[in-house]
């Protein structure tokens, strides 16, 4: 797209300026010759990026060192760019204290990329979308200047932002109904863009598998499971092994508690603010879909005795849908938002994206909360409700000075210690939420604690469910519900469950004989209580 103004003698003067990979400024569709100091280039993409008027001081500061008369640099650098930047009109505005880059009439490219990522990508079309997605490269890929440490700050943050809006749209793009070989296209950009997203390489690796490149599919797996690793980062199993197309039942049996469950796959989609959800969606049946809570792992928890026979009791008879939340999991964790809204427009943008119109809803912990408010919202949407082990009120709304006092020092050692080898401090964790699991248990939710989430990311979610409160929402329920909670869960108490219950319109309670915050499966409690959700959701 070219961008233009009108000469004094009537011809229109197109003037475009690429930033992303070498910058290049053409007039009219030709190249024009650009400065040969590289600080002068540079001052003309700060200018073009920032689109205001910048103090002379600050510039200076940015790109020259006071022994080199900055202001007389600044002063060269500026008449340098004015002839190529200026011509029937004046573009390089500058007075004596500021400096400004008149970019109206300019087509940058960075600018139109930095115009999708920053919107709703969702709500953006496809042919709109794939030209946003031609738009890559590196920022500035040929203007480092490592002895400006104030310029190479903000061109490392500049390169983050290309990096995540390019990532965003790719994400977007690939999930849309598009010809194969587009999107094969598409997912190898991705992993170009970043080569340690599990999700971008887990697209290219099925996409691979489904056109039939088998042998390419197989190279990308050794890749990303080296990159992975590399970088500790979880590697998902469909990166370990070929995946068997299709969804194999689960044999019938009356103890299928050692059925292998059957294959599952990671699919994706973006939430309104930007940011990647990983999702996953296995068995035949009425929909339910499980409400992310803390923690989750799509990979992690499919193998998991923890979740194990949850998930295999759910897929027998049901399509169930579940995903990681923002910040956690195989989903994005890079994310501005980490709020209660944020995991209600997740829950959004999950159902949404696996085209599910009407459904059941299971909420766990702090899942319930979301799930209640889900359900207020769009009743029409959810057939049945299950909330097990939850609250309407966060710790900091509902607990004793006691009980705000030591969650406020956990969060202080979680800051500390949770991404340590040693397991030690997330036992901390481990043997509240699980006081009579097995040790062989214990290392399992030591793990996944590991690779769920960093330690910044485990702090900002707590102290967002700290917050939570949907105590007037509950009032307002109106499909069926039930209620579930361990009588003896240390991490919620039993009282926030009852609370849920005797609140929310004909709600169903049930208590469980558990000290466990989840049923483990070698329990009684766990027979009672999914033989009563078996029979509320029949």
């Amino acid at each position: 797209m070219l961008l233009s103004t009108v000469t004094s003698g009537g011809k229109m003067t197109s003037v475009s300026l690429n930033l992303l990979r070498a910058m290049e400024l053409e007039r009219d569709g030709h190249p024009v010759a650009l400065p040969s100091s590289r600080k002068t280039r540079a001052l003309l993409a700060y200018l073009a990026v920032t689109d205001r008027a910048v103090r002379r001081d600050h510039l200076c500061s940015l790109l020259w060192d006071i022994p080199d008369d900055p202001r007389g640099a600044l002063r060269w650098s500026l008449s340098k760019l004015r002839a190529i930047i200026d011509d029937e009109r004046t573009r390089l505005v500058a007075d004596r204290d500021t400096v400004r880059l008149e970019c109206s009439d300019i087509d940058i490219d960075w600018r139109r990329l930095a115009a999708v990522g920053t919107d709703d990508i969702r709500k953006i079309d496809t042919v709109a979308l794939n030209r946003a997605a031609a738009l890559q490269g590196e920022l500035l890929a040929d203007l480092e200047l490592p002895r400006c440490d104030g310029y190479q700050a903000w061109l490392a943050a500049m390169r983050e932002d290309v990096r995540r809006w390019q990532a965003a749209i790719l994400r977007e793009l690939i999930r849309r109904p598009i010809d194969p070989e587009r999107a094969l296209e598409v997912a190898r950009l991705w992993v170009e863009v970043d080569p340690y997203d599990a999700l971008a390489r887990v697209a290219l690796i099925d996409l691979l598998d489904r056109t039939g490149r088998r042998s390419e599919a197989d190279t990308q797996r050794a890749l990303g499971v080296r990159k992975l690793d590399e970088a500790a980062i979880a590697v998902p199993t469909a990166m370990r092994a070929p995946s068997s197309a299709g969804s194999e039942a689960i044999a019938e049996s009356d103890d299928d508690s050692h059925v292998r469950l059957p294959p599952h796959y990671v699919r994706f989609c973006t939430a309104s603010d930007g940011t990647g959800l990983a999702y996953s969606v296995v068995g035949q049946g009425p929909a339910l879909v499980k409400t992310a809570n803390w923690l989750n792992h799509l990979d992690h928890d499919w193998e998991s005795p923890m979740w194990r026979h949850w998930l295999r009791a759910i897929i027998r008879e049901r399509k169930l849908v579940r995903y990681d939340e923002r910040a956690n999991g195989l989903s994005d964790w890079m994310t501005a938002d980490i709020s209660f809204e944020a995991f209600v427009d997740d829950l959004v943008s999950v159902v949404d994206a696996a085209g599910l119109d009407r459904f059941d809803l299971l909420g766990i912990s702090q899942g319930c909360s979301v799930s209640i408010a889900y359900a207020v919202r769009h009743p029409e949407r959810v057939r049945r409700l299950i909330l097990f082990g939850g609250y309407a009120a966060g710790w900091r709304l509902r607990g004793s000075p006691e009980e705000i006092a030591r969650r406020e020092a956990m969060l202080t050692l979680t800051l500390q210690g949770w991404g340590q080898d040693n397991p030690a401090f997330r036992q901390m964790f481990t043997s509240l939420f699980f006081p009579d699991a097995s040790a062989v248990d214990h290392q399992w939710f030591n793990e996944l604690q590991r690779i769920s989430t960093s330690p910044d990311n485990a702090v900002r979610l707590q102290e967002a469910f700290a917050l939570i409160d949907v105590r007037p929402l509950l009032e307002q329920i109106s499909v069926p519900t039930l209620v579930l909670h361990a009588r003896d869960d240390a991490v919620i108490p039993f009282a926030a469950g009852r609370e849920l219950a005797s609140r929310i319109p004909k709600a169903e309670f049930v208590a469980l004989e558990s000290h466990n915050h989840l049923l483990l499966e070698n329990e009684p409690a766990w027979e009672r209580a999914i033989e009563r959700i078996r029979q509320f959701l029949a």
